[in-house]
């Protein structure tokens, strides 16, 4: 948790921000998250924080709300203190006074005064402003502390309110790029160990159990369920039921999460043996070319959809000189034909969600105005499109896929074969699915990488493969 005077600048911002758009008076409601039963009420999932409460509040303790009054300014807090039960069974816990000075919020109430404050909105006829609910456990908790329907919670959802907090958000402070680094440096750790110590043999889950106990090791956890798969043609693959054999490729798409709550999110794709095959390091050398001729073409001021096209052309030239693909790159790219082996976008925001604010409207959060998704196939996957500022943070995560269901779908339709030569093709159906990633920041004149280098040429990871 940052200092107290963080969460209380960042909110009033927010009250300032929602002025500038007319909203002089009204209650903005957050809730933070509660704890979530798997099976009975006492054995529960990992508790998570809501990313918006880290944000604006910062306190990571469940079954809270903080109301903003836009006609003052001022927050309320509205939490209940443990009760000696709770102590005997969890320990002991900051005071709800203690808490509220944590988050710079000067004033806090029982969580059963909250109806009464929003009674006395209704009647003043003050708005009620509330986010985007992604549990619906949230939307029952606010309705019982709030005496709100559903309904009327669903008319609080507020636009106005989510461009305020994406505006604010996608914008990472100096102290937000500190801990993305600690993410992403422990999540590099992660992926190093897995690659220098995997061996022919090894199942997915002695896989998947390494990269956790290293940040588990640390103190932290994971920022998103573990991709550790010989099938890296499945692109969110998260079976591990499978032995590692000589002459396969392991994808591990992996991050750690900061304790602040900021993710770190990387992709690294290596050889079970000591060197990749001669197919898979020709098909290395193509992405690795993708990957840098993406990075160099990141600045502000650049739309991220013109980055995914180019680097969309630099995997159509790619194929084309393995015999693959034929005709121009761009009219190919034009016409969707590297879907085929790339069919997602190039990469997401990263911050306090390991896909960032995703909860407020992916396309909301990836396009700006006027920009609209397209409906191809592909480009319909692309979840960043809009214009690049400094102080964005975000994936760069180009892949090469050989789906053998899509390219027989396509094949019969002798789809785009104008441009793919699906005899040279039919050599590559079996070998799976390559994808390189790093989390990458915008700066004031270009774009660096968060996290400690890490060398992911071909070379590297077979010297590191050999143990040399």
């Amino acid at each position: 948790m940052f200092e107290s005077e963080v969460y209380e600048a960042r909110r009033r911002r927010l009250v300032e921000i929602l002025h500038e758009k007319g909203l002089a008076s009204g209650l903005v409601m957050l809730p933070a998250n509660d704890e979530a039963p798997i099976n009975y009420p006492d054995n529960c999932y990992p508790f998570r924080q809501d990313s918006n409460w880290l944000y604006f509040v910062g306190l990571d303790s469940p079954g809270m709300l903080a109301f903003i009054d836009l006609g003052d300014g001022s927050t309320t807090l509205y939490a209940d203190g443990i009760t000696m039960d709770d102590m005997i069974w969890t320990g002991s816990c900051p005071g709800v006074g203690e808490m509220a000075s944590m988050a710079g919020i000067g004033s806090f109430n029982p969580l059963e005064r909250a109806q009464a404050r929003v009674e006395m909105a209704l009647r003043r006829k003050e708005p009620t402003f509330c986010l985007p609910f992604y549990r619906a456990e949230t939307k029952g908790s606010l309705a019982r502390h709030t005496g709100l329907s559903a309904r009327q919670l669903e008319k609080s959802v507020s636009t106005l309110l989510v461009d305020a907090v994406i505006g604010m958000r996608e914008i990472k402070e100096e102290r937000e790029i500190a801990e993305m680094e600690r993410a992403t440096a422990l999540t590099a750790s992660m992926h190093q160990a897995l690659l220098d110590q995997l061996r022919p043999g090894w199942t997915g889950h002695e896989a998947k159990a390494l990269v956790q106990s290293v940040a588990e090791k640390s103190g932290l956890r994971l920022s998103f369920a573990t991709i550790a798969t010989i099938h890296g043609e499945t692109l969110h693959n998260h079976s591990y039921d499978y032995v590692c054999r000589e002459g396969d490729m392991l994808l591990l798409d992996a991050g750690a999460e900061a304790a602040s709550g900021y993710a770190g999110d990387l992709t690294t794709t290596f050889p079970v043996s000591a060197r990749f095959t001669q197919r898979q390091a020709q098909a290395y050398d193509i992405l690795s070319k993708v990957f840098s001729d993406a990075t160099k073409a990141l600045a502000p001021g650049r739309k991220f959809l013109d980055v995914h096209l180019q680097a969309c052309r630099s995997l159509v030239q790619g194929l084309k000189e393995i015999g693959i693909m034929r005709g121009d790159p761009g009219e190919a790219v034009a016409a969707g034909a590297h879907a085929l082996f790339f069919p997602h976008g190039l990469g997401h925001m990263i911050g306090l969600d390991v896909h960032d604010m995703e909860g407020l409207g992916e396309d909301r959060v990836g396009y700006g105005p006027g920009m609209a998704r397209s409906p191809r196939f592909g480009l319909a996957s692309l979840r960043l499109a809009k214009e690049l500022k400094p102080g964005m943070v975000h994936s760069i995560e180009p892949g090469i896929y050989f789906i053998p269901a899509l390219i027989e779908k396509w094949e019969n339709e002798r789809c785009l074969s104008e441009f793919i030569d699906y005899n040279e093709l039919e050599k590559w159906k079996d070998l799976g699915g390559i994808r390189i990633e790093e989390d990458w920041l915008v700066t004031a004149d270009s774009a660096r990488r968060l996290g400690p280098e890490f060398d992911k040429s071909r070379s590297a990871i077979e010297r590191r493969r050999s143990g040399e």
